[in-house]
């Protein structure tokens, strides 16, 4: 990996004294380098601006007994101190709405401090503070705020602060940094003669707070599977074209690092893909639109040099190399997988490869999209923190990774986009402008999270912080979406289901076309639900009673319009019409089995037991076909392979989830092979239903939350001969084991932590509770 060492200047600058620690950045300045309005985007209306290197130096007369480093920027950036990198993270502060919200860090850097000359230099380069093409959210020059307290006695304190009395140049070896389009790095150039005094720059505006989330850093290393030179055949010729194919062997999301020989001068690039063209030598590109993705490295001499980017990322699979002297060795080069710093809390196997696989698809996916928020993916020029993406998603997550403080952080982002009406935007933070709208679907994601936060980790902040401004989000909806007691506004539809044709994007057929009024109406009704237990928490017993009213009046109308009580069915009879009734609680009381009837018979009859929902009715086919007595019909669907199916998606080559069902054959406008929005609710069955796994707050009413009860009621399905399932739980490690022995006999281990309990529903028998591990034999 590439080290910027900022040298050594003339200039000594003379720490300030003071008896103790000031608060952080008290007397701190913003700095950098202002942009001319002009200068900020090429003629194709993408983002150039180059890194922009800070430099101090100061004088420490005795030996150093403790120093922090407290820094944050709008924009990302590396630290250096005497040469050596501060800390491990990568990027910096989290990306967030500047203007209303800006994150700061803080680091010992006690060892890399010395008696005498040290200096300090900033790496600043444009992140998300300049939208990466014109038209995106334009914050303005990137800046940086820095506080370096240092203890060199009893109560005997230094502090470099950034101001005026820095140095700084723009004409350094990243000449280019664009999330979209790639780092461009120079080595022939040199810092030292362009160094002018830095500018102090206004504050971003927003609030200024400590982190609440662990930053972005690398997590994992990768080796490459193959290297191959790219060959094109041209009149029964074959012609060697001097580029070389890397194969990483799935789908990740960081930096390619590389160590080859190379020629002073002649740029050697690295253009970056998911998939290849049918010719299995060149890489497929257009489904990553207008983002370049291609990063250049110019070396400085003849011979051997290592790079790996710093100041942007890559989503990819492929990699093509032009510009090399001789072959690269698969040794010298490996892939950093780069994500927001979390702990894995689980593991699941069993004995169907169809679902193995999907799970280790979904966790190369889910981490891949983990970037100081969720984004919808990580390749193409997009990248943003869509709502609608993890409304339930972020349930299922939280089995793979402790994604608790990392939603913690989403909400604020999300708050931070609420204008004066009420309504808050599709993406958080708002980097695409004018995306707002009265959209329960994608928006409620707001409220589904903090529920999320409180069900499986049993934290109220989420909903204690944000319930002023959830409340508002409500009363916008009812102002502005609502006719006839019913929500009727929507923006994206059953986005995504599959169409009739494999070459369209979305449906044109209307009877599978689920009514708008349908999905907004009904994930308001569950919202609302969510809004009275917030309600319930904090004491607020009026609110607790105006929620209770207005579900109920909202689900007799919801009723009153699109239930057919001879039929069973709602509205045009869509899976998702039906499922989304059923399964959060609209459906009138005895009627539950005749609506799930259709939904079986729709699926069955009419798609032959496959999908036919989109992100809305994924988000709960799996599990309400399990839990109301079709569980067979769940894993078949979890478990095909043709089209439309995750399994699909596995036997055509994918690693992560794909955008649409059928992303190998769609337009490419809309293909990307990494976003997760399409599992639905498939990682909650796969722990919930196949191992058991269930906290029993979202099976019973009152029950505890954070998994200090399960109920369990696994579906041993008869095509699989095991499941081994383990969660790390916030009150502990949760495994659940069973194995099909001979005679269909089902020998069930499971192991509870201290002080977590256990309700049991096996076939055919009465309930159990268990205060501890246990094992039993079912005879299926």
């Amino acid at each position: 990996m590439k080290k910027i060492i900022i040298p050594l200047l003339p200039l000594i600058f003379l720490a300030s004294c003071s008896q103790s620690p000031d608060a952080p950045f008290t007397g701190a300045q913003w700095i950098g380098k202002t942009i001319a309005d002009t200068a900020f985007y090429d003629e194709e209306g993408h983002s150039q601006v180059p890194a922009l290197c800070l430099n101090n130096e100061f004088l420490l007369e005795k030996p150093v007994k403790n120093a922090r480093l407290y820094i944050s920027a709008m924009g990302w950036y590396e630290v250096f101190i005497n040469g050596e990198r501060v800390g491990d993270d990568v990027f910096g502060n989290l990306p967030t709405e500047y203007d209303h919200t800006i994150y700061y860090l803080s680091y010992d850097v006690t060892s890399l401090l010395e008696e005498g000359g040290n200096t300090i230099g900033i790496m600043l380069t444009p992140g998300y503070a300049v939208g990466m093409q014109k038209g995106m959210a334009l914050f303005g020059a990137p800046r940086v705020i820095a506080d370096l307290q240092i203890q060199t006695g009893w109560n005997k304190w230094q502090r470099i602060l950034t101001d005026t009395t820095w140095i700084m140049t723009d004409k350094g070896p990243v000449t280019r940094s664009d999330l979209y389009d790639g780092e461009t790095y120079d080595a022939r150039l040199d810092f030292t003669p362009y160094y002018e005094q830095a500018q102090v720059l206004p504050a971003p505006g927003g609030k200024l707070l400590p982190q609440p989330a662990p930053s972005m850093a690398v997590m994992d290393t990768i080796a490459p599977l193959s290297v191959k030179p790219v060959i094109k055949t041209e009149n029964k010729k074959t012609i060697e074209t001097g580029h070389w194919l890397v194969d990483m062997g799935q789908n990740m999301v960081g930096w390619f690092s590389l160590t080859a020989k190379g020629k002073e001068g002649q740029p050697v690039i690295m253009r970056f893909a998911e998939t290849l063209q049918a010719d299995s030598m060149t890489i497929y590109t257009d489904n990553l639109r207008d983002a370049r993705c291609t990063n250049t490295y110019i070396p400085a001499e003849d011979g051997e040099f290592t790079y790996c980017p710093s100041t942007v990322y890559q989503g990819f699979r492929y990699v093509d190399i032009e510009g090399l002297e001789e072959a690269p060795s698969l040794s010298d080069m490996k892939g950093l997988v780069i994500y927001d710093r979390m702990t894995s809390t689980s593991s699941f196997e069993c004995s169907n490869d169809i679902l193995n696989r999907l799970h280790r698809a979904a966790y190369n996916g889910i981490r891949g999209n983990y970037h100081g928020m969720p984004t919808d993916c990580p390749q193409r020029d997009e990248r943003l923190g869509w709502l609608g993406d993890r409304f339930t998603g972020a349930y299922g997550e939280s089995y793979l990774f402790d994604n608790h403080e990392f939603y913690l952080k989403w909400l604020q982002d999300i708050e931070d986009t609420q204008d004066s009406l009420g309504q808050v935007a599709h993406i958080a933070p708002q980097y695409w402008l004018r995306l707002r709208s009265a959209n329960v679907t994608w928006c409620g994601t707001y409220i589904s999270i903090a529920y999320m936060l409180l069900q499986r980790y049993g934290d109220e902040q989420g909903f204690r912080l944000h319930y002023d401004s959830m409340r508002r989000w409500v009363q916008f909806i009812v102002n502005n979406a609502m006719e006839d007691g019913l929500v009727v506004k929507d923006t994206y539809g059953d986005w995504c289901m599959p169409p009739e044709s494999q070459e369209l994007i979305h449906s044109k057929d209307p009877s599978r076309i689920t009514e708008k009024a349908v999905l907004s109406t009904t994930v308001f009704y569950q919202l609302l639900g969510y809004m009275q237990e917030f309600a319930r928490r904090m004491g607020k017993t009026a609110d607790q009673q105006e929620y209770a009213a207005l579900a109920e009046s909202l689900r007799q109308a919801y009723n009153a319009r699109y239930f057919n009580p001879e039929t069973a069915q709602y509205s045009n009879n869509t899976v998702t019409a039906n499922i989304l009734s059923l399964a959060l609680g609209l459906v009138p009381e005895g009627q539950e089995q005749r609506v799930m009837d259709n939904i079986v018979d729709v699926t069955v009859n009419r798609f032959d037991s496959h999908v036919s929902v989109g992100v809305l009715g994924i988000q709960h086919l799996m599990r309400t076909l399990t839990r109301m007595g079709h569980p067979e019909l769940a894993y078949r669907i979890a478990t095909n392979t043709s089209y439309p199916s995750w399994g699909y998606m596995l036997e055509h080559g994918a690693t992560t989830i794909w955008e649409l069902w059928n992303g190998d054959t769609a337009n490419p406008a809309m293909n990307s092979g990494n976003h997760v929005m399409l599992l639905g609710d498939v990682l909650l069955w796969m722990y919930e239903d196949l191992a058991g796994i269930r906290p029993a707050c979202d099976a019973l009413p009152d029950a505890p939350d954070a998994y200090r009860q399960l109920y369990m009621q696994p579906y041993f399905a008869p095509g699989l001969d095991y499941v081994k399932a383990s969660y790390q739980s916030p009150n502990g490690l949760i495994v659940s084991e069973w194995k099909r022995q001979e005679g269909n006999i089902i020998h069930w281990s499971v192991t509870l932590p201290k002080g977590v309990s256990a309700i049991v529903q096996l076939p055919n028998q009465t309930q159990q509770t268990f205060n501890e591990s246990f094992v039993c034999t079912i005879d299926q």
